[in-house]
Formats: structure tokens, C-alpha cells, sequence
């Protein structure tokens, strides 16, 4: 086997370098490699059938967690949540407020309302979000969904239904 050694590899403008069929560009085995800027680097994801009831005002974390440990400090983290048959009831007018937090960080809040739907059966909604975040840290971090009921204890809110499942997607993007 021949070692070639390069200082730089470039191709004419509108050109593309191209390794040969069946063979492999390794870049891991002998160093470090830097992609672009807003590549995604890994993936981590969950689901969960959380079935979570509250009348408190005040937040409380849910089943939907989830770590990443980004590989550098100037990485971002970009959050994706799925909240599934979040419904409330007992009262006309509820407001299930929900919000990702990183540690005691509130990163994202948002809000639904629901009540009585014509059959005087509570309503049942779901929520999805994306938010980018920058960590600005290489160690473990943890992402948490929280649900509180913000209509000054009035009825009940509810993460998940029946057999619904809430999921959360992290993904690490080159800072």
C-alpha cells in the first residue's frame, strides 16, 4: 500500500473530487475531521406513553427527557418535541402551558387551550416544537419537557391519551 500526502485537495470551480467505486474515504482513522457549519453530527431520540395529569400552576417535569453530550463547545442542539393527546378538562376554558428546560434554564414556552368539545368529552390536542439551542458546553446536557396547568388552577391538564406516545429529537449541529 502507497501513502500520498497532501496539503490540500482542490478541484477546478464546478468540478467534483470523486473516490473510486467500492473503496472508502476514511477520515476517523488518522485525525480529526471539521464539517461545515449546520451539519448534524449525531441523533438521539425517545418516546414515551405518558399519561401525566395536573392542576398545579406550577411546572412540573414530564417523562419526556432526554441527553446529549455535545462533542464542542460551539455546537448547537437543535430540540424537537412531539407532545401527543395533551387534553384538558374539567373546566371550559383550560390552559395547558408546556416549555423545554435545560436544567433551571426555561429555553421555550408555549400554550394551548381546550375545554368541552360538542359531546361534553374533554378535548384533546397536541403540541409539537423546535427550538435551537446553544448549550455552549461539551459535557452531558438534558433536555426536559414540563407541564403546568395556567389557568389558575381551573380543571385539568393531561399530557398524553390513551395509547398516544409524546417523542423528543436532539440533534447535534455543527456550530
Amino acid at each position: 500500500m502507497s501513502t500520498l500526502e497532501l496539503k490540500e485537495l482542490s478541484a477546478p470551480a464546478g468540478e467534483v473530487i470523486k473516490i473510486a467505486a467500492g473503496k472508502t474515504l476514511d477520515l476517523k482513522s488518522q485525525g480529526s475531521t471539521t464539517l461545515p457549519t449546520g451539519s448534524v453530527l449525531q441523533v438521539v431520540g425517545m418516546k414515551v406513553q405518558d399519561n401525566t395529569t395536573s392542576t398545579s400552576s406550577t411546572y412540573a417535569n414530564t417523562g419526556v427527557t432526554l441527553s446529549i453530550t455535545p462533542s464542542s463547545t460551539s455546537n448547537k442542539v437543535l430540540i424537537t418535541v412531539g407532545a401527543a393527546g395533551c387534553g384538558v378538562h374539567g373546566h371550559t376554558e383550560v390552559h395547558q402551558g408546556l416549555r423545554i428546560v435545560r436544567g433551571s434554564t426555561v429555553l421555550i414556552k408555549f400554550e394551548g387551550q381546550g375545554g368541552y368539545n360538542s359531546n361534553s368529552l374533554p378535548a384533546s390536542d397536541g403540541y409539537s416544537c423546535t427550538f435551537l439551542d446553544s448549550p455552549s458546553t461539551a459535557s452531558a446536557v438534558t433536555y426536559v419537557l414540563q407541564m403546568a396547568n395556567v389557568s389558575n388552577g381551573n380543571g385539568v391538564v393531561r399530557l398524553g391519551h390513551s395509547t398516544s406516545e409524546s417523542t423528543m429529537v436532539l440533534q447535534e449541529i455543527q456550530g
